[in-house]
């Protein structure tokens, strides 16, 4: 299966930035001079998208990080946490504000001014929302073409789930917006406005909850898929220096990077048909029963060149583990 790598989730959330900057100019602008609550939620929604978005590029470079001292598995979760760093912005500052706007507007009701240039700023800010959601689309179908749209959403990094959600909200919210709007002014009752605002802050609740679970299970320590830790588990019961495997556990260590620790229990006739071959082990017996201490020599050298037989053996199996799981980039083997 194909993945993002550590890299692809920057193109959709620089742009995404570039875009909600030009829109949260726009729209506080169309809001102040119109009066819309709905106008003002869809500005507070995408100040909030821009500053959370410049948290998630914040997350993809540190996560970039190499090991160092700090870490000895790397900076990879590092865009998870800034991810829910987002995800919450997107809760009180998104969601919550513009709750408490449209709230405050529904107790305090005010008439709406109708120009050509809420119209105007909503149609820039569709197009603008628009080729954003695009450009975060492409990225997924891209990395999971063989995928269903459920499917991608599943296994989407965080960043760039964050921006195709964000701006789905956004053009839907734009939508709602603009219906809001007209409809309080056809009737001449603003509480159709008010109402599109709580449902803009509605919307940006789901997704903010949506993204603090994903990134919340990839700090704690998300797990291989069920179908990947049976195919590795498969790959090592199927190794004939190894009689089973034990006990398995995986967590991610960034996105799309894993490391397992494995229980097995090692085949000790594999190894020694590869540490004694033929007549190289008759040769050694008939040098080690001339004598007691010839004896205790051959023991003393079994003894050593076993550990290093069965270390070279892990480091076989972890180089082909690698190779056939690139996803599994830290490997611990243990013998029970």
């Amino acid at each position: 299966m194909a993945t993002l790598n550590n890299t692809a989730g920057f193109w959709p959330v620089a742009a995404a930035i570039v875009g909600n900057s030009i829109v949260t100019v726009l729209k506080f602008f169309a809001g102040t001079v119109s009066g819309s609550s709905s106008m003002i939620a869809e500005a507070i929604h995408s100040l909030a998208d821009t500053l959370n978005q410049i948290l998630l590029l914040i997350g993809l470079r540190r996560s970039l990080k190499k090991k160092d001292e700090g870490s000895d598995y790397g900076y990879g979760n590092e865009r998870f946490f800034w991810a829910l760093i987002s995800a919450c912005g997107i809760f009180f500052v998104g969601a919550g504000v513009t709750a408490w706007h449209g709230l405050g507007a529904l107790a305090h009701p005010e008439p709406i001014e109708l120009s050509p240039l809420v119209f105007i700023v909503l149609f820039i800010s569709f197009v603008i929302e628009l080729y954003t959601l695009r450009i975060a689309a492409q990225q997924l179908k891209k990395a999971y073409p063989n995928l269903s749209w459920r499917e991608r959403i599943h296994e989407a990094d965080s960043s760039t789930l964050a921006v195709l959600l964000e701006d789905s909200v956004a053009v839907l919210g734009l939508s709602i917006a603009t219906l809001s709007i007209t409809a309080s002014y056809l009737t001449g009752n603003a509480i159709w406005d008010t109402i599109g605002s709580l449902v803009i802050a509605g919307m940006l609740a789901i997704v903010a909850v949506v993204l603090i679970v994903k990134n919340r299970s990839y700090l704690i320590g998300r797990p291989l898929s069920e179908e990947d830790r049976d195919d590795i588990i498969k790959f090592l019961n199927a190794e004939p220096a190894i009689e089973k495997v034990i006990d398995f556990k995986s967590h991610a260590v960034g996105f799309g990077a894993y490391r397992i620790n494995c229980d097995v229990e090692f085949n000790g006739n594999s190894v020694l048909r590869a540490g004694f071959r033929g007549a190289q082990m008759r040769r050694e017996y008939e040098e080690a029963r001339a004598s007691y201490e010839d004896f205790k020599r051959f023991l003393a050298d079994y003894g050593d060149r076993i550990p290093r037989l069965v270390g070279k053996k892990i480091d076989e199996i972890e180089k082909r583990l690698r190779e056939k799981f690139p996803q599994v980039q830290h490997i611990d083997i243990e013998i029970n």
